[in-house]
């Protein structure tokens, strides 16, 4: 197939480039490169049914443009909770991004794979999270929530616009990736932050008292996940998890990842308060989820420990930052 994905360039989107391409499908990469780097596609690049092009998905005519023939669109592209500011660009390019990837799908007549978030789930108490579940949101005095929201809009106009439409969509929550390519800041997950410290032998910040717990999801078994739904019918029109099932708090996350660098110093841990990281911020204290339905409509569940997916994200970084 042909296959569009947006934000390419970026950590989830040039792993699933590769994988496409090792299956035999044309790509057509979009990114703008604000987040993501040439470099994540350094393999791609090489191949015959590589194309990438430099562009806004806010620009639906350039969009539009790059697009012939596509059969299928990944639609990752996004910008994240707005830990330290920017909400506006969050609601915004979310909001545009996914109403011109939608039109485009509507041009095309194609199926359309976008990415939301297990963020969605928010302060719900229903664990493991299920789709079929209430979402809670906090406050919109808490900016933190404006990426939530922007991905449940997305959600609710993807589904909307195949009851209107009739061209398939299927919406995934991603749950805590990481892997190579990570980006280097806690845009990049709080795992890449604490290797970074770990390895430079310095302090390790944990935002309140650590905790809070999280499911983290090797990069290859989010793809796999990516891929089936891509390619395969059977989530049409469904929302689905994409996560490991495995918990973990954030403080345990800090001494895993200071225990499996063997040449690391002694363990320093901050706790820092939540009024010390950002105005108003609100912290989500669990989030796992159920991967039913993924199996069940997929035949796709996360595969790799912890452990074991660590292990070259940490070697990965360490030859990323030269230390």
């Amino acid at each position: 197939m042909k296959i569009l994905i947006t934000g390419a360039a970026g950590f989830i989107g040039s792993h699933l480039t590769d994988a496409l391409l090792d299956a035999g499908h044309e790509i057509v990469a979009v990114d703008n490169l604000s987040m993501g780097r040439m470099e994540n596609l350094a393999v791609a690049e090489k191949s015959k049914n590589f194309s990438f092009n430099k562009l806004d998905v806010l620009d639906y005519d350039d969009l539009l443009a790059c697009a012939s023939g596509v059969e299928r669109i990944v639609h990752l592209a996004a910008f994240k909770i707005p830990r330290y500011g920017k909400a506006i660009d969050t609601l915004v390019i979310n909001n545009l991004g996914t109403v011109n990837v939608l039109k485009l799908a509507g041009e095309l007549d194609c199926k359309t794979v976008i990415a939301s978030t297990s963020d969605v789930y928010g302060k719900s108490s229903a664990l493991p999270f299920n789709e079929e579940g209430d979402l809670l949101i906090g406050a919109p005095s808490k900016p933190r929530w404006s990426y939530a929201v922007s991905k449940m809009y997305d959600e609710h106009l993807a589904l909307a616009s195949m009851a209107a439409y009739g061209y398939p969509v299927t919406l995934l929550r991603f749950f805590g990736s990481y892997g190579p390519r990570h980006h280097l800041s806690w845009w990049g997950g709080p795992q890449s932050v604490f290797i970074d410290k770990v390895l430079r032998g310095e302090v390790i910040p944990i935002h309140g008292d650590g905790q809070q717990t999280r499911s983290f999801t090797y990069i290859a078994d989010t793809v796999r996940g990516i891929v089936a739904a891509t390619l395969k019918d059977s989530a049409n029109g469904e929302v689905l998890n994409i996560g490991s099932t495995r918990e973990i708090t954030i403080e345990k996350l800090a001494r895993m990842i200071h225990s499996l660098i063997p040449d690391a110093p002694e363990l320093k841990l901050e706790f820092i308060p939540y009024e010390d990281v950002a105005k108003n911020y609100e912290d989500v204290m669990r989030r796992i989820p159920d991967d039913t339905k993924c199996f069940k409509l997929l035949g796709v569940r996360a595969k790799v420990s912890l452990e074991e997916g660590l292990l070259p994200t940490i070697q990965w970084q360490r030859k990323e930052l030269n230390l």
